[in-house]
């Protein structure tokens, strides 16, 4: 892992790269090679393929490490095969994130959403915080608010919500999906070298066959893994940004 703060360091930033790269988002890296101090990390998606996509090298990396990883999807994808009706959809989806998750080896986890016609409404935002409030998690990440894909600004804002109703208990990160023409400003404040193991990532991905995802990877994921490391110097690598808050009185 590697800040903004690090990466203007000059040749700093490259050391920062060899020393952190593989130690995914931690307040204290040192804590997260600690092996008495393991974390569970959910990873709160709005369709079928979005944690892996989004964020599938981190959920390996942070499993490989010894954390417990869930993957979270808001809805099953109803809409997401063209021709087929919503129940069929889901089912052939929800197979396809069970094998995914078995790729990287996490748990997973379905609401009850509907992919489309995702709602954000007081219900809504009660559902969401008694999930987090039933997991315990250490770490969330999920969808940047602002997103030109309604379901993933709902998936944000619903996980943002829960975030301030539990007295943000976890640390809350923000992943990008297909940044520019989804994801829209989205600025990282911390960045995971994946070269290890974006294979298994792609194989993870490659799993939603439904979704003839090799031409995506090649069109959107892998040019997004590459561009984010070439910002701290690796082959590969997944950009996230770290919700802080400074003063608040809402």
């Amino acid at each position: 892992m590697i800040t903004r703060r690090e990466m203007i360091k000059g040749a700093g930033a490259a050391a920062a790269v060899t020393v952190l790269g593989n130690i995914p988002l931690s307040t204290a890296a040192q804590e997260m090679v600690d092996s008495s101090k393991k974390r569970k990390i959910l990873v709160i998606g709005a369709h079928p393929d979005d944690p892996e996509t989004c964020a599938g090298g981190t959920m390996c990396l942070l499993k490989q490490a010894g954390h417990e990883v869930v993957s979270v999807y808001l809805t099953r994808g109803e809409a997401g095969i063209e021709g087929m009706s919503h129940d069929k959809a889901a089912a052939v989806r929800v197979v396809e994130s069970e094998n995914a998750c078995r790729v990287m080896g996490v748990r997973h986890i379905f609401m009850d959403q509907v992919d489309g016609n995702t709602e954000v409404n007081l219900a809504r935002y009660k559902e969401m915080r008694e999930l987090l409030e039933r997991e315990r998690p250490d770490v969330v990440l999920t969808h940047w608010p602002i997103d030109a894909h309604r379901d993933h600004a709902a998936c944000g804002m619903l996980v943002l919500d829960a975030w301030r109703r539990v007295g943000r208990t976890f640390e809350l990160y923000y992943m990008e999906a297909m940044s520019g023409t989804q994801s829209q400003m989205f600025r990282p404040t911390h960045w995971v070298n994946i070269e290890k193991v974006v294979d298994k990532k792609h194989e993870a991905c490659l799993c939603h066959v439904s979704q003839n995802m090799q031409p995506l990877l090649d069109e959107w994921h892998i040019p997004m893994e590459r561009f984010r490391g070439l910002e701290c110097r690796c082959n590969a690598a997944e950009a996230f940004a770290r919700h802080t808050v400074a003063l608040e009185t809402l």
